[in-house]
């Protein structure tokens, strides 16, 4: 890979860290708070506060009572909506850029890509990979029912971002510590398995896959059918056979472009305007 490639690389990865340890910081100060020994240079916000998603398992209830949703803040609504602007331009980059928890994933698959190399990411059954991969708008459907009926934010209890970052603080269900476990696991057979087969947000954001403005499209007279773009996908994402990448799955990662991994330049790229 030649020297810009590896620069593209290294800025993602970059970006990634830089809201995983921003996160981080502001979870463990909010934790610090509850027990009187804040840091005052360090933001003080809760997770919630901090999580979009919450807005969106919100927004029956604050239409209908102008009320919010048990431990969620207006924050959440402000977050959801940029989240959703941005989404509607780009696809769901939050995923593939922002997102600590995907980031997380990432760094665990480095270990799991070392000990399995060429089989990495590619141990699930293709048959049974089909069918999972729509589990998370199951689960997208449950948390929205369930936050309508109770009120409460139930999903809190079974997240594993959630538990991630306030393991510490007492306040975690076990079953969220259960499910963080087994996600640390699988991230070491699958890339992101949590994303793709469980997130609720990434199932929402997804959808603005379709219609984004800006899009990754192949170009077929320059392609030269390597596959190396099905292969960098940590999505699983058959690039080398689509014009224009709207898979429900994509995160924007760019992985795929010829900025980072197809060898031929202007073939693969993040452009504007339609396209089937």
């Amino acid at each position: 890979m030649n020297k810009s490639k590896t620069n593209n690389k290294l800025f993602r990865l970059a970006v990634q860290l830089f809201f995983f340890i921003l996160i981080a910081m502001i979870s463990t100060n909010h934790v610090l708070n509850e027990k009187g020994i804040a840091l005052d240079f360090i933001p003080n916000a809760s997770l919630h506060a901090l999580c979009p998603f919450g807005g969106v398992v919100s927004v029956y209830q604050f239409i209908s009572s102008g009320t919010f949703v048990q431990k969620i803040h207006s924050s959440s609504f402000v977050l959801m909506a940029i989240l959703i602007f941005i989404s509607i331009a780009f696809g769901s980059v939050f995923c593939g850029w922002i997102c600590p928890f995907g980031t997380f994933q990432e760094l665990i698959g480095k270990l799991g890509n070392k000990i399995f190399r060429n089989k990495y990411n590619s141990l699930v059954p293709e048959k049974a990979d089909k069918y999972l991969r729509y589990l998370r708008y199951i689960v997208l459907f449950w948390v929205i029912y369930v936050t309508t009926v109770t009120g409460k934010l139930m999903f809190a209890n079974v997240d594993p971002y959630h538990a991630l970052f306030t393991f510490w603080s007492g306040e975690v269900a076990p079953q969220a510590f259960i499910i963080l476990g087994a996600t640390i696991i699988a991230s070491i057979l699958v890339e992101r398995p949590w994303c793709k087969y469980a997130c609720p947000l990434g199932a929402f954001l997804g959808l603005f896959n379709s219609f984004r403005i800006f899009k990754i499209k192949r170009n077929e007279p320059s392609c030269i059918s390597c596959k190396k773009c099905d292969k960098a996908c940590p999505m699983n994402i058959n690039i080398s056979d689509a014009k224009v990448i709207k898979n429900h799955q994509c995160i924007g990662c760019l992985e795929c472009t010829s900025d980072i991994s197809c060898p031929i330049a202007d073939t693969v790229e993040l452009t504007a305007g339609g396209g089937n």
